[in-house]
């Protein structure tokens, strides 16, 4: 391991966003639960003080309304009520009883028979997707493939128009750069609020046309919802938001994370191809060594110890995923990908209370596809270009994967 700069902790210095795991290494070995002057929070590396903390109720997923109310002046509030408006009704930045109820609204939607029976519906947009790159020899894994995957499903899930979906990543690009924690880039607050108003202002005029003529969609179920408390027409736009928002950024990380992974560990690979039957315990594999998820956020509302350190109320914690999932104290061989691991506890997709509403999409949306390009695109390999990653704490996703398909 090279040696770490023990006084440089921006963990969005640019080697760091490429690759933050020899950091996280270090980290988890000298200092696993650490005050980070930079961030001004809280960041915990080992797996067990992760899913210690996404147990415990002292630490909260509602930032967003003491952020509104204690940090910003009221210039500032009135400049960005529009963001905190939204962001306010998301279930994961919600604790319970709120949490339970937007989550019980949705949950039906992406349970496991309800994914299931999406599959050849998923199959049929992979096949789509693949069909329309499978004989250039140039391409962007992320733009050409990864992104319009998850964003078809998603789209048609909430019952948008197919000529509308292209809108999504407009604004899912502008929303990013907020709601995951990106640092210097210009006019992100201004960009995210325009994303984010403009797609609710979108899924407004959605939720009027499917209250006078109903389908067979998300947002009419929300509708139809026959529960003592019923959504408001703001819960459910924020609610969509989130869901159009994560419903197709994690797996576009995942579907081209993991197809990086494979291309680098060739051996892997080759196994794979020889048995498909290794497809899940790929995908889970992939999660736990590159996930697309890199660390998860809690506001500190009562004393917390934890890893020999006292968290203090009002103190914001990261709860590092990506780290947690390499601890060798939790996995064999942490640093080594491998697809027959068994078992595999990983965090990928968060533990507890906020586990991914929409793993079970996520992990289908992502076997259906890694297999379909491992099938249909065998000369694949990557560009001389390297890719380029987003720079922003909480995801772990690139910009752009360009790669080459070799005869």
């Amino acid at each position: 391991m090279n040696t770490i700069e023990t006084t440089d902790h921006n963990i969005l210095r640019e080697d760091r966003v490429a690759d933050p795991y020899e950091y996280f290494a270090y980290m988890r070995a000298e200092h696993p639960v650490h005050w980070n002057e930079e961030f001004r929070a809280w960041f915990v590396y080992r797996h067990a003080d992760v899913t210690a903390a996404l147990r415990n109720p002292a630490l909260s997923s509602d930032r967003i309304k003491p952020i509104y109310e204690s940090k910003l002046t009221p210039q500032q509030q009135r400049e960005r009520k529009p963001t905190f408006d939204i962001l306010g009704n998301w279930m994961v930045f919600m604790d319970p009883p709120d949490h339970t109820r937007l989550r019980k609204m949705v949950m039906p939607a992406f349970a496991p028979k309800a994914v299931e029976r999406m599959r050849p519906r998923v199959e049929s947009v992979v096949r789509e997707t693949l069909d329309r790159v499978v004989d250039r020899t140039e391409l962007d894994l992320v733009e050409d493939v990864a992104y319009p995957i998850p964003a078809v499903v998603i789209a048609e899930l909430m019952g948008v128009p197919p000529e509308d979906r292209d809108l999504f990543k407009r604004w899912s690009d502008q929303i990013l750069v907020l709601v995951f924690g990106a640092r210097g880039v210009e006019g992100r607050r201004a960009e995210a609020q325009q994303g984010l108003t403009d797609l609710a202002d979108y899924l407004r005029e959605l939720i009027a046309t499917f209250r006078k003529m109903p389908g067979d969609n998300l947002i009419s179920a929300l509708l139809a919802a026959d529960e003592d408390a019923p959504l408001t027409d703001d819960e459910i736009v924020s609610t969509c938001v989130l869901l159009v928002f994560g419903g197709h950024e994690t797996t576009t990380n995942l579907i081209a994370n993991g197809t990086k992974v494979l291309l680098e560990h060739p051996h892997q690979l080759a196994r794979l191809r020889a048995d498909r039957s290794l497809i899940r315990g790929t995908v889970e594999e992939l999660l736990r060594f590159d996930g697309p998820s890199k660390m998860e956020m809690r506001r500190v509302i009562a004393p917390v110890d934890l890893g020999g350190q006292t968290l203090g109320v009002g103190e914001q914690v990261y709860l590092v995923q990506g780290s947690a999932n390499r601890d060798d104290a939790a996995f064999e061989s942490p640093e080594t990908f491998d697809i027959t691991r068994t078992p595999n506890r990983h965090v990928g997709f968060g533990f507890g209370l906020h586990h991914c509403l929409g793993n079970f999409l996520a992990r289908l949306e992502a076997s259906v596809a890694i297999e379909s390009i491992v099938d249909r695109l065998p000369g694949l390999v990557p560009a001389t270009t390297l890719p380029h990653w987003h720079p922003t704490l909480i995801s772990r996703g690139m910009t752009a994967y360009p790669v080459r398909v070799e005869s």
